[in-house]
């Protein structure tokens, strides 16, 4: 992997489901770029937030028309890097586990497990020289969750600081019983989009996190079945508070070192 950026400085935003723009940002430049794993699901979006310089990818394309299974998440973090990210932050809508993470609420996860089947997850494939192995004891970059928590709590914004993501294949939602089975193993919530993106933006080097806004609860915890009409709501409820922490973020978030 390379960087055409120096040890500190531009700030990667991943956008998730309900998030294909990103408000406020100043836009200075689109650009369609391709990678050696294929082109990103979108054009990179350069701009200022908050007068901080960042580069915004929508992960599912723009308009939304990727399922999770079929994101290129090899050529969305390679481009990504290629273009100086030194940290970067998965938006993701999520179903809630845990009685503290009901819809519209912020989380921001420290562990994850990846359920996931079938995926491009790695750049240390093919012909290569030796066999990599990567430390992915912690899949979070400390360092950013807690500028995230920092932003959040300026905000007056109650975000969980806490959470293991369930990453399941998708583009379904779970059944109560893998819901059930989920909670047995320790996860708190649960989405399709956190791996391999968090696996390859550590293999890349980048200071990884994840913003997650709960849009329903998970199948079985409730009564009621699970409508898009209930995830709109949540999305159109909790948004505001993903951009608020973007915004309030932004400036330490690109003060953060590269991880290596």
């Amino acid at each position: 992997m390379t960087s055409t950026q120096s040890q500190t400085g531009l700030v990667g935003i991943l956008g998730g489901t309900g998030l294909t723009e990103l408000p406020g940002l100043a836009i200075t430049a689109t650009k369609e770029v391709t990678t050696v794993w294929g082109a990103p699901s979108a054009p990179l979006v350069f701009g200022v937030l908050d007068g901080v310089a960042v580069v915004f990818l929508a992960r599912h394309g723009n308009p939304h028309c990727i399922p999770p299974h079929q994101v290129n998440y090899r050529a969305n973090i390679q481009a990504l890097k290629d273009a100086g990210v030194i940290t970067l932050v998965g938006v993701n809508a999520v179903g809630g586990i845990h009685k503290a993470m009901g819809p519209a609420q912020v989380v921001i996860p420290d562990q994850l497990i990846d359920y996931t089947w079938g995926r491009a997850g790695t750049f240390f494939e093919g012909e290569l020289d030796a066999v990599t192995h990567i430390d992915f004891s912690f899949p979070y970059a400390e360092a950013a969750r807690q500028v995230l928590l920092e932003a959040a709590g300026q905000e007056q914004i109650a975000a969980v600081d806490f959470g293991v993501y369930a990453a399941t294949q998708g583009p379904r939602l779970e059944t109560a019983a893998e819901i059930a089975r989920l909670e047995r193993d320790g996860c708190h919530l649960v989405g399709m989009t956190g791996m391999p993106e968090a696996a390859l933006a550590a293999e890349a080097g980048l200071n990884y996190a994840c913003l997650a806004l709960v849009v329903n609860w998970a199948a079985g915890k409730t009564d009621c079945i699970i409508t898009m009409a209930e995830i709109e709501a949540a999305l159109a409820e909790g948004m505001a508070d993903v951009t608020a922490i973007l915004k309030a973020s932004i400036a330490g978030l690109s003060r953060l070192k590269a991880a290596h």
